[in-house]
């Protein structure tokens, strides 16, 4: 069962934290999330699965950054979330889907008790320019049920800002 966007902001400093919230941001059934200023990008060309690959920072200018085809961009969200009881999920938006602007590779999916930024995987179709606080994504919220072990990764769980892949670590 998907949360209503009532049902959210009900459950808001409870079991569901949204850090900043704004009543403004929320839809019927999810809360839109803003795109914060820093991306990542990778220096390689080819990325090593087994190694910590290197990237770079770019800030997104206030008058916009255009994100190139081809290339991948790790941005983040500006809002931190955690969700105690419940499975968060994560898409684009309608309106940001139509520029073809892909928000997320495969990563939709968060964990139960997951807490900290959405690292959002970046990529677009054509040349299209950004902006750092454009609502570029969606967060819901499904009901867990049955016994379950909340989310403690050492890779991401409480991360800061924009995380690049820390799968060389399962190695």
């Amino acid at each position: 069962m998907i949360l209503s966007g009532k049902e959210i902001e009900n459950r808001i400093g409870k079991d569901i934290f949204i850090e900043p919230f704004n009543q403004k941001q929320l839809n019927p059934n999810s809360y839109n999330l803003k795109l914060h200023k820093d991306l990542l990008v990778y220096k390689a060309d080819v990325l090593d699965m087994k190694l910590a690959n290197e990237v770079e920072k770019i800030e997104i200018p206030e008058d916009g950054f255009v994100m190139q085809p081809g290339k991948l961009y790790l941005g983040r969200t500006e809002e931190l979330t955690k969700a105690e009881n419940h499975v968060p999920m994560l898409e684009g938006r309608s309106s940001i889907g139509r520029l073809g602007i892909f928000i997320h590779v495969t990563a939709g999916l968060g964990n139960v008790g997951a807490n900290g930024y959405w690292t959002l995987e970046l990529a677009c179709i054509q040349p299209v320019k950004i902006y750092a606080g454009v609502e570029i994504c969606q967060i819901f919220f499904h009901e867990m049920t049955g016994e379950f072990v909340k989310y403690n990764s050492l890779k991401y769980h409480n991360n800061n800002g924009v995380q690049p892949s820390l799968i060389y670590k399962e190695f």
